[in-house]
């Protein structure tokens, strides 16, 4: 069993070592499996944890749960004021100043290690348990977005043009609410905690770093080493009192891309005498969108969207210049790899043929959001224990992005989606609309989660310390 601490320690992205402690025809099975269909890994991931993964007796889980149970109804009011403080108050990326004050505020009166100022306005605290142990990690992202509410609730924005639509004050309270609950339970924590409160999830202004990149560029997973990390996203298709969850790729990466096609102008009514750019634009987006569907595989979907054209400087003159800018979506490095070198071979045959020019240029941004398959089996029983099983949703990968991803590539990351549609209505507003409301019932249920699944992450360590001495 100590194989699993190695997996974490030492190399936290190989993901076959854990399989090391299990015997020969288990590990052909989980071969099998993990090719196979999301069902057969779930089945597989479900088989594992139960039946070498149970960590501790019914008596010490009730114990636990009423202990939480007790801690969330007793700081339930004050997290929902702190959840509508934050969202009459949304701060844009990179610029959280009062919302990381009143973060740190209140990570200091639970009697946590505070830093602030990581990242620009990234806040962390520590929470030291009872016995010692490794330390694992839980991400909020705290940034609003440029959109005019419109809810019309009490506690709609105060900042004109400056929203919580995504959500991030929902998560930014369920995580200190998490740190409420159990900074009461110490003498039940095997380790620590580190709370992490991210700024510029959304994405950082023109020319600054930011975002959780930038956090760990400045050391937020070490001192001490950070082994597992988690996160979650409101999702606005589910009900509350559901989750959705899959392991392996959860969502896609996002990357950026820019062409500048270069003819020749001339007189409209003369065309013959130029090279027109915007013709040639139209046939590489043609060509883009009708050659893709050819080279991606359905098993390994991926979307290439072009959402911006400028050129041209009159109606009566040939343009010149065409400037195309786009994202490519992917959930693998091969996809990723492939669709740059296919927008360039586009755009190169159909500016040769015609004796235009153009140049290229491809950013690779936030890599896909992976959910490492042995985090996962040892961590979904407990949300399966708390959620119930029939409320825990498998979910397909979605071609949407999150920086959470960037914590993933360097530690084990745990990431759900959380229902936050009020039960009974057919449809709510979506991620981003200046109409988003999620029910304010689903931040209790976070909470909950969480409180349960990192207790039960860092007793799951020490058990497999004992058992590898």
């Amino acid at each position: 069993m100590g194989r699993l601490r190695s997996v974490w320690k030492t190399d936290p992205t190989s993901p076959s070592q854990i399989l090391s402690y299990i015997d020969n025809s288990i590990s052909r099975f989980y071969d099998r499996t993990m090719s196979g269909s999301g069902a057969a890994k779930l089945l597989f991931i479900l088989t594992v944890s139960l039946f070498f993964l149970a960590p501790h007796s019914l008596a010490e889980t009730d114990e636990k749960a009423a202990l939480i149970d007790q801690a969330i109804e007793k700081h339930k009011s004050e997290i929902t004021k702190i959840r509508r403080f934050l969202h009459m108050n949304p701060e844009l990326s990179n610029r959280e100043y009062e919302t990381s004050k009143l973060i740190a505020s209140k990570l200091l009166s639970l009697g946590l290690e505070v830093e602030s100022g990581i990242a620009r306005t990234g806040v962390t605290g520590l929470l030291h348990g009872h016995d010692p142990g490794f330390t694992i990690g839980l991400r909020g992202d705290m940034d609003a977005l440029p959109i005019e509410e419109q809810t019309g609730v009490s506690f709609q924005s105060l900042n004109p043009g400056v929203m919580h639509a995504c959500g991030h004050d929902v998560h930014t309270a369920i995580v200190l609410g998490t740190a409420m609950v159990l900074s009461t339970m110490k003498d039940h924590i095997q380790g620590s905690i580190k709370f992490i409160f991210q700024p510029s999830e959304e994405g950082a202004p023109k020319g600054e770093e930011g975002g959780a990149s930038l956090m760990i560029k400045e050391g937020v997973l070490e001192d001490p080493p950070v082994r597992a990390i988690f996160g979650l996203h409101v999702w606005p298709d589910a009900d509350v009192g559901y989750v959705l969850f899959s392991p392996g790729p959860i969502m896609a990466g996002a990357d950026g891309f820019d062409i500048i096609i270069k003819g020749k102008s001339s007189h409209a009514a003369r065309p013959s005498e130029g090279i027109d750019a915007i013709a040639l634009s139209a046939q590489t987006v043609v060509s883009i969108y009708s050659g893709l569907n050819r080279m991606i595989p359905l098993s390994d979907p991926a979307i290439v969207s072009i959402g911006k054209i400028s050129g041209g400087t009159r109606s009566n003159i040939i343009a010149e210049e065409v400037r195309l800018e786009g994202t490519v979506r992917t959930l693998s490095q091969t996809n990723r790899s492939n669709i740059s070198a296919y927008l360039e071979e586009s755009v190169k045959g159909i500016t040769r043929a015609a004796g235009a020019t153009y140049t290229f240029n491809y950013r690779q941004g936030t890599p896909p959001l992976y959910n490492h398959p042995e985090l996962a089996a040892i961590m979904l029983p407990t949300l399966q224990r708390v959620m119930g099983k029939t409320k825990v949703l498998e979910l397909q990968p979605q071609m949407i992005a999150e920086d959470f991803a960037v914590f993933c590539q360097k530690t084990p990351g745990f990431y759900f989606f959380l229902g936050v549609k009020t039960p009974g209505r057919r449809t709510m507003p979506p991620l981003h609309s200046p109409y988003f409301l999620p029910d304010e019932r689903s931040i209790l249920v976070g909470v909950r989660i969480f409180s349960h699944m990192l207790l039960d992450c860092l007793e799951y360590q020490t058990q497999f310390d004992e058992r590898s001495h």
